[in-house]
């Protein structure tokens, strides 16, 4: 599940080419000019299909994808069992298809699920709103995942115009996707009990979570009111604390600092030296962790070589204020807070080697 923030010079569609100018117009400014008379590339409008239509389509098949894949891990949580403890888990639709009624029993996690993807995408839509950035609505992508759902995208259909608002486009979206998370996994927590059965009783088919620094806290925070709120790693997960789950990973993959995935526009905020010099050192690091700690890092090593995934240029006109440099170090500690080497146990290479 990844959230990619596009803009025209990080799209692979060129943007529309302009007339070339009469030989008696004023020569262009020079690139050097002041921040605010930096000028925003117009694209035409879209039709209302492509502005409303279709993120309302792609957002009602993931509600249906979702809420499958919801009322399985509802149907375990009830049964005092493993989140996934069989192959057919990671595929609920037979067993759905056998009994219609039991996709009710998937709202929870889907609503919950799904209120985290909006507010991650609606915290870059209002970024670039207050900079004046044309930005389409969000569309959540339904897939046949664990989550039922690759997350969810909006694209920048203007020019990014300097250094600040590239770090509140960057920023704003993991720390609203983070906030609703942290939501999440309080009132999921409060509604797990203890597991009836070890949650490896069926370790070859059983995909185990780790638990990251935030739950870990908010668990200790909760037990000081609820003393007897399991832990993450001893319960039965009630599938809102999945999808929780689901919301801090989605933070710490896209604070990623490489490319152009969230952290990665906030470290060329930051520094575009320091982000080329990473450019092939973060995804050299991912494809060792996929070795020894999840294959999946594999993939996010390779998406990030891809070259479509380089970083643009952007202005850089004068340093960062405070207020930027506070988002920065923000996003940092909601990277620390979240990120784990090994999300999903038993799954690096080397597990799978011996």
């Amino acid at each position: 599940m990844r959230q990619v923030v596009e803009s025209p010079e990080q799209s692979s569609v060129s943007p529309p080419v302009a007339s070339p100018p009469a030989a008696s117009a004023t020569p262009p400014k020079p690139l050097s000019q002041p921040l605010s008379r930096v000028v925003t590339l117009e694209v035409p409008h879209s039709s209302p299909w492509l502005e409303f239509g279709v993120p309302g389509l792609l957002l009602s098949a993931s509600i249906v994808t979702t809420t499958g894949v919801g009322a399985r891990f509802m149907q375990n949580f009830l049964d005092g069992s493993a989140s996934v403890v069989a192959d057919g888990d990671l595929w609920p639709w037979p067993w759905l298809i056998e009994q219609p009624s039991r996709f009710l029993l998937g709202w929870p996690f889907s609503l919950a699920l799904l209120s985290i993807l909006l507010a991650h995408e609606f915290g870059h839509y209002i970024a670039c709103r207050l900079h004046g950035i044309r930005a389409t609505l969000p569309w959540v992508l339904p897939a046949p995942t664990l989550s039922g759902t690759a997350g969810a995208v909006i694209q920048i259909r203007g020019r990014i115009p300097h250094r600040h608002a590239l770090m509140d486009v960057g920023a704003y979206g993991p720390l609203s996707g983070y906030l609703a998370s942290l939501i999440a996994v309080a009132i999921g927590l409060l509604l797990s009990r203890p597991a009836s059965l070890p949650l490896d009783a069926h370790p070859s088919t059983t995909i185990g979570f780790a638990s990251p620094l935030t739950v870990t806290l908010v668990h200790r925070a909760i037990s000081l009111v609820h003393p007897g709120t399991p832990s993450f790693e001893l319960a039965a997960h009630h599938p809102v604390l999945i999808a929780g789950w689901i919301g801090l990973f989605i933070t710490s993959l896209n604070l990623i600092p490489g490319g152009q995935l969230d952290g990665g526009h906030i470290l060329y905020a930051l520094s575009p030296r320091l982000h080329r010099s990473l450019t092939y050192a973060i995804p050299a690091a991912l494809l060792i962790a996929g070795f020894f700690c999840w294959i999946g890092w594999i993939l996010w090593g390779l998406i990030l070589l891809i070259p479509a995934m380089r970083h643009p240029n952007v202005p850089v006109d004068r340093p960062l204020d405070s207020k930027r440099l506070l988002l920065c170090a923000a996003s940092l500690a909601l990277f620390a807070l979240t990120f784990s080497a090994a999300p999903f146990s038993n799954s690096s290479i080397l597990y799978y080697l011996r």
